[in-house]
């Protein structure tokens, strides 16, 4: 059964996102800094290395409608899996060149749906900040995998910003390194 999983790497006082964050600069300002962890994006080894593979073994994506407007949706191709993007408003005409991407109209929860459906046994990244507080609150996001960064940005985008309740939350998984901390919880229902 697939799994929908936040993936977002997050400064120590809950930025995934530094100033100016906008189009013509994605992340904002410092952005890279919540990514270096990656190296150079070939697979770790050991503990390191199943959160690498689990992390790529996606089969479709949840992403808001900023994140996807910033990246021009990954070009419509996202590692080959189908895009959801949940929007009241419809796609600029040139997103129609992108058959793996579909706007969703009516909520979060068709669109996760949608993406379950379409991932089969295999999860369902969910990219966004508001996305994946609207996903929380919708009760349709079932884990959360943060990169902890040892860094404090003092200003930008925060994660957790937008939540209008408390939700609680399970450790499943904690995997330390020099670069991040990083820790796997599942949405206590």
């Amino acid at each position: 059964m697939s799994v929908s999983v936040l993936y977002m790497s997050m400064s120590l006082d809950g930025y995934i996102a530094g100033p100016n964050d906008e189009v013509g600069n994605p992340g904002g300002d410092g952005f890279d800094r919540l990514h270096e962890w990656y190296g150079d994006f070939s697979r770790p080894p050991g503990a390191l290395g199943e959160l690498w593979d689990d992390w790529n073994s996606f089969g479709a994506i949840v992403a808001g409608r900023r994140t996807v407007e910033q990246v021009d949706h990954w070009g419509g191709d996202n590692h080959g899996v189908p895009i959801f993007v949940p929007s009241h408003r419809p796609p600029d005409a040139h997103v129609d060149d992108y058959p793996l991407v579909t706007y969703v109209a009516d909520g979060i929860a068709s669109a996760m749906a949608q993406a379950k459906a379409a991932a089969g046994d295999r999860n369902v990244t969910v990219h966004g900040g508001y996305t994946a507080q609207r996903a929380l609150e919708a009760g349709v996001l079932d884990e959360l995998q943060i990169h902890q960064i040892p860094v404090l940005f003092g200003s930008g985008r925060r994660l957790f910003d937008g939540l209008s309740s408390r939700i609680e939350l399970e450790i499943v998984r904690v995997i330390d390194t020099p670069a991040a901390t990083h820790v796997r919880y599942r949405v206590r229902r």
